[in-house]
């Protein structure tokens, strides 16, 4: 599961939408036929090794809405519990900041404000839950790792938008 859906990301980065669905598609069958094996033994379903390949299949699935500009799919519809799933959305902020970066240097400046507007809604409503860590899966901490990459990548567009002015102004003045 968790290798399916790392090579999802790694096709959704190279623009292979196909390659990766078919991953995605992999690794939630995969993390379907686990829970139903594991239904009778609820000890170990919720031990918690689970937890970390539902994480990262929910942030593939994550990362392609979010790259998409599509809503956002609800824990219940990728079968993941709450958790992996709000910790699979602050990781898809990273997978996000290398789509921006990715963008910026291919001067779509537009899509790259859009990805950044989309990576602070996520900080912002990760940023609104104030549980224990104990009830989100060390939530907190993956919080504060989006909130410094977002941070960053505000950072590293306003320089390419001000270079861009700045270029623009330049060749103007020719």
């Amino acid at each position: 599961m968790i290798r399916a859906s790392a090579n999802a990301i790694r096709a959704l980065h190279r623009g292979e939408g196909d390659e990766a669905s078919r991953l995605m598609d992999e690794a939630g069958a995969l993390l379907a036929g686990a829970i139903e094996v594991l239904a009778d033994h609820p000890d170990v379903l919720h031990a918690g090794f689970l937890h970390d390949a539902a994480k990262e299949y929910a942030e593939a699935r994550l990362t392609a809405a979010l790259g998409d500009g599509v809503g956002l799919p609800l824990p219940e519809d990728l079968g993941v519990g709450v958790p992996a799933y709000l910790n699979g959305l602050g990781e898809a902020v990273g997978e996000m900041r290398r789509r921006m970066l990715d963008l910026l240097r291919a001067g779509d400046l537009a899509e790259a404000e859009r990805i950044l507007e989309s990576m602070d809604s996520v900080v912002e409503l990760l940023a609104s839950l104030d549980y224990p860590d104990g009830m989100t899966g060390g939530l907190r901490r993956t919080t504060d790792v989006a909130r410094s990459l977002v941070e960053r990548s505000r950072s590293d567009l306003t320089t390419t938008v001000v270079q861009e002015r700045l270029r623009k102004t330049l060749e103007a003045g020719r």
